[in-house]
């Protein structure tokens, strides 16, 4: 007796509906990629072809090609042939684009030239979420993650590469030319003149990689930043959190809303340091927020005065932790922290009591610093837990104030760093998952921006489904 669920014969003739909606039901999430894609403006989002041309080959409508290409990256299926190969056999695929079946390099063109409109479909979801008051919360966290690109490790070079690069061809012929004198020992043989061969053209071989590693050394020398990459130019290799490794890619930064983890802002840039982007980001985020104020988390890699002034003068409150870079506090002397600032006699007060007054101003780097002093060091039973010149000196920034608030803030929220985590790192988690282990499928900076925003669009896509289900997010993409 069989105790199995039996499937049916495949040689028993079924019929399949005749119509494709029975095949896709009313909870299904494609609908809601229909409902969205039919209420969007192409045209003035800035999609080339929604206009069809008088003469010529009929072409396809940029929301068909839309549509298959937020359906792929919702379902983790972003290569331009798979979702070929999908568009004619899925059956969801038929029901959302009519059963029209692109070729792979329809779908791939389309992708790599409207990048600059994708970025507005994925802005214009973002908004959709504000007005269905996702977005109410003014508190974001910010961060950043490198991305690989296309470019392999072994087509980029810096000076550091090349240098190295050159010692393992240097170090290669002079053990091929030990192994020619060796050969030239013996009495010459059939075998040792086949050897000498291959030993001559190893070498002959070595001295064209050295001179093509100059010329790259020539060019990687021309470029700004003293790095070039051979498949992807704008790809540039970055350290990552592992010590000792590193990747040739993108710097990809988010701003995440803290109470929904919505990415209400994202960038992507070839810089591998976070501190520039601080003020970007969060300026950007409360634009798209549309509020006065905006509180911002970060971690200490975003830690630069400049940045941070920018923030607070442009009213985003930032939280984020000071690296720890004092040369004395490493050394177990007293740091900058254990000065206490006394700002009714614009002094410093150190750890032995005494009052370090105000003496002159300095420029530089464009930042104004003043400096203060004692001459009480002399004679001081702390001096050697303090310094190990003549005094103890002070640089204090003309907006020092601004920092020391963000200080305050910070102690006065231990968990924010905890938050932060929580919240920003789930996105980068889950958007590398269903990237798999591979890299951005487009080149240049221009194009991995739009690839990016279709990530970016599919997770908030998924987050939103998640949250309000697909009932409520259809009726208010028919409203």
């Amino acid at each position: 007796m069989r105790r199995f669920v039996e499937g049916v014969d495949r040689s028993q003739t079924t019929l399949f509906p005749e119509s494709l909606e029975d095949w896709v039901d009313e909870n299904n999430p494609v609908r809601v990629i229909d409902a969205f894609v039919d209420a969007l403006d192409l045209r003035a989002l800035g999609f080339d072809g929604v206009m069809p041309e008088a003469t010529g080959r009929p072409s396809y409508h940029p929301a068909i090609l839309l549509k298959l290409y937020i359906y792929g990256y919702l379902n983790r299926v972003q290569s331009s042939r798979r979702l070929e190969r999908e568009a004619g056999r899925n059956v969801e695929l038929m029901w959302l684009t009519g059963r029209l079946m692109p070729d792979h390099k329809t779908i791939a063109n389309f992708r790599k030239d409207s990048g600059r409109a994708i970025r507005q479909v994925c802005a214009q979801f973002v908004t959709l979420c504000r007005k269905l008051g996702l977005l109410n919360t003014a508190s974001v966290a910010i961060d950043g993650s490198k991305f690989k690109a296309v470019n392999n490790r072994d087509k980029n070079f810096t000076r550091a590469k090349v240098e190295r690069r050159r010692a393992q061809i240097e170090e290669s012929v002079a053990r091929y030319l030990r192994q020619l004198d060796t050969a030239d020992r013996h009495d010459p043989t059939e075998a040792l003149a086949a050897r000498t061969t291959r030993l001559k053209e190893k070498i002959a071989r070595l001295e064209q990689e050295m001179q093509r590693l100059t010329e790259l050394e020539a060019q990687m020398l021309a470029s700004p930043d003293q790095q070039i990459s051979l498949t992807d130019p704008d790809a540039r290799s970055m350290a990552t959190s592992g010590r000792g490794s590193g990747v040739v890619g993108y710097n990809v930064q988010v701003a995440v809303e803290t109470e929904h983890h919505l990415i209400v802002a994202h960038e992507v840039t070839n810089d591998g340091c976070d501190r520039a982007q601080l003020s970007a980001m969060g300026k950007e985020a409360k634009a798209v927020l549309e509020v006065e104020t905006l509180e911002a988390v970060a971690d200490r890699g975003y830690w630069d005065s400049e940045e941070i002034l920018a923030c607070d003068q442009a009213g985003v409150t930032v939280t984020l932790p000071k690296p720890m870079t004092s040369g004395s506090k490493a050394d177990g002397r007293f740091g900058k922290q254990d000065f206490v600032y006394l700002p009714d006699e614009d002094a410093y007060r150190c750890p032995a009591g005494e009052t370090l007054k105000y003496y002159f101003s300095t420029v530089e780097r464009g930042l104004t610093l003043r400096r203060y002093w004692t001459t009480a060091c002399h004679t001081c039973p702390l001096k050697s837990c303090c310094t190990t010149a003549k005094e103890r000196r002070i640089v204090r920034w003309e907006h020092e104030d601004v920092l020391e608030a963000v200080q305050s803030r910070l102690d006065l929220n231990p968990g924010a760093m905890r938050q932060r985590r929580e919240v920003v790192e789930h996105p980068f988690g889950t958007i590398k998952m269903r990237m798999g282990a591979t890299h951005f499928l487009l080149k240049r900076l221009p194009k991995v921006r739009g690839e990016m925003a279709l990530h970016v669009l599919a997770y908030n896509l998924t987050r939103v489904l998640n949250i309000l289900g697909i009932q409520p997010l259809m009726a208010a993409l028919r409203a």
